[in-house]
């Protein structure tokens, strides 16, 4: 799967900008991205979302355990990969017919998320139990929402095109010739909103993020962590 967005969406991450600029390399703009993903791939769909967003997945090569689905509600767009164990329970939690999928339920979890606020994110993402990554974009509010379960069973990735777009791919290498170095694995157990507008830990919500540069031989140009609580170490 693929989303790609503009800078009027998201801004790119500055750790991703400056992993791009310490070891300069090739990339692609996002239009160019989106039409190697449908050329590279049989049976791709892709849903141009006003001018700064896009959507794209495919069946294709799928996992079995980690299905693709996309849905589209009340103008709120889903696309979501893998499989959530608790779905039945969470169904009725929040009063979906027996025939609803894990994409569907992310379109409901998100619109209870958006109108009860305060209600916190984490709590939000923080019930979903399984393997999973999705991505959810409000066009109403120009709201992204995107995460990944706590052991990155269902890996995602995130990087910067040529012209600034913030692209989100299940797809590593595709995201390598279009990102260069401006690219990093999304966090597990991490939830983006731009709602407000930083990364976080749904597991430790008030944890610290930060980038570690990454070595000149890897793929990524850097590497997200969450910091653990302070530990001091008790002397005689």
């Amino acid at each position: 799967m693929l989303g790609v967005f503009s800078s009027s969406i998201m801004s790119p991450p500055d750790e991703l900008v400056a992993a791009g600029s310490r070891t300069p390399s090739p990339k692609i703009t996002a239009a160019a991205l989106v039409n190697r993903f449908l050329q590279t791939n049989s049976s791709a769909v892709s849903m141009q979302i006003g001018d700064d967003a896009q959507l794209a997945y495919t069946h294709h090569n799928e996992s079995p355990l980690h299905p693709r689905s996309f849905a589209v509600k009340d103008d709120i767009f889903c696309l979501f990969e893998g499989a959530l164990d608790n779905l039945g329970s969470l169904k009725q939690q929040y009063g979906l017919s027996k025939s609803a999928n894990e994409v569907v339920l992310m379109i409901e979890a998100y619109k209870a998320l958006r109108d009860r606020a305060p209600y916190p994110p984490n709590h939000v993402v923080g019930h979903l139990e399984g393997n999973f990554a999705f991505i959810v974009f409000d066009k109403a509010t120009s709201t992204l929402f995107v995460a990944t379960d706590e052991k990155a069973k269902v890996p995602l990735y995130w990087g910067i095109t040529a012209d600034g777009w913030v692209a989100f791919a299940d797809d590593a290498d595709l995201l390598k010739g279009a990102c260069g170095k401006s690219l990093a694995s999304f966090p597990q157990g991490c939830f983006f909103s731009t709602a407000l507008g930083e990364l976080r830990s749904y597991e430790n919500p008030k944890n610290k993020i930060t980038a570690i540069p990454a070595k000149e031989e890897e793929i990524w140009g850097a590497k997200f962590m969450v910091e653990g609580p302070a530990v001091f170490a008790a002397t005689k």
